[in-house]
């Protein structure tokens, strides 16, 4: 579906990288269009609902300069079509919010070479593409924390997305952070294999729960395992936006994904002439990833919540603190006493602890 809005208003493959801005400047008497692919639909209060408030922060912040269009519940697998379509159609500047956009946007990039693309979550860049993820996985550690410390059974669950380093990362993270109060945690696993599939989330749930995880988390679209989980009488944690409002009793936390600063400053950039293919990769210190409220937990639990978000916040702790010990026994190689952003970014294993094979 393509809707328009008309308010005035790391581990990183560079392919072929200038330095030099790409992007003239906007004439004064027209308006920018910047355009925004979506996976899943702006209503699924997660993950691409947070990109549509990141697109609605840019009409406020450029009254009269910006016209924006999105289009949603768009496949990875069949994204090349309407990525043209926005390039086609006079956007200038656009976003493609997932992973499985990559080789579309880059294909698409190629043709169109006075368009800017901006891909969410990817690796891969030319002289009109740069890339941005965020670094969820430091959300994941303290959530892990919360987990590990509020478990009453040992067993925690994970839904999982598709099996992509950002996913994987953020699972190891959160088991981590769980076995850093909790020595015995147990962590059990359940694949969708989609960003956006509330019947499948919410099944996953469910069959992690009958495995004995009192506990759930996800790393996908749809509110729907933290609402199986609150009708269970179980705890769950929020992902991409606050989800307090699906299960307030149940809720622990939420993980919430602010695009809204790096819209608004690469909009910018496009208006000013400024653009640059660049990689972006920030977290909880620069305020890209930022957690919700801590709820329905002692304040023994808060207060380690807090001090640990503090902690990453400030450099003083890092969820992937060397020794790092894969799955098979082996340690990771480290420098600096910590991954860097290249390892985390590429990050294909389990560490040990962790049950299971990560899926081909």
């Amino acid at each position: 579906m393509l809707r328009h809005s008309f308010k005035l208003g790391a581990f990183a493959l560079a392919v072929g990288l200038g330095a030099a801005s790409l992007a003239a400047p906007a004439l004064a008497q027209e308006k920018l269009k910047v355009g925004f692919i979506y996976v899943g639909p702006v209503g699924d209060f997660g993950w691409s609902y947070q990109h549509d408030v990141g697109r609605k922060a840019i009409e406020a912040a450029f009254p009269g300069k910006v016209e924006t269009t999105f289009i949603e519940n768009v496949p990875e697998a069949d994204s090349e079509r309407s990525i043209e379509q926005l390039a086609r159609t006079g956007h200038k500047l656009i976003f493609t919010t997932s992973f499985g956009y990559m080789e579309p946007t880059l294909k698409v990039a190629k043709k169109y070479p006075n368009v800017m693309f901006e891909h969410a979550t990817g690796y891969k860049r030319d002289k009109n593409v740069a890339t941005y993820s965020a670094k969820f996985h430091e959300g994941r550690y303290i959530i892990g924390k919360i987990a590990g410390k509020m478990s009453k059974t040992g067993t925690i669950g994970y839904v999982g997305s598709m099996p992509i380093p950002e996913v994987i990362a953020g699972i190891n993270a959160f088991y981590l952070g769980a076995k850093s109060v909790n020595p015995t945690i147990k962590i059990k696993i359940a694949w969708v294999n989609a960003w956006f599939d509330p019947g499948k989330e919410g099944d996953a749930a469910k069959a992690l729960m009958d495995q004995g995880a009192d506990i759930i988390t996800q790393h996908t679209d749809s509110p729907a395992p933290l609402q199986q989980a609150a009708a269970r009488g179980n705890l769950a944690f929020g992902q991409a936006s606050d989800m307090t409002a699906f299960g307030p009793k149940n809720i622990l936390t939420s993980i919430i994904d602010d695009w809204n600063p790096y819209y608004i400053e690469r909009t910018r950039a496009m208006l000013e002439g400024k653009w640059a293919s660049q990689d972006v990769f920030d977290g909880i210190a620069k305020g890209k990833v930022k957690m919700g409220p801590y709820v329905n937990m002692p304040d023994d639990v808060k207060k380690i919540a807090m001090e640990t978000e503090e902690g990453i916040r400030t450099g003083k702790i890092d969820p992937f603190t060397c020794p790092v010990i894969a799955q098979d026994g082996k340690a990771v190689e480290c420098k600096d006493g910590k991954l860097n952003d290249g390892q985390i970014a590429g990050m294909n294993f389990y560490v040990q602890g962790i049950e299971g094979t990560v899926p081909k």
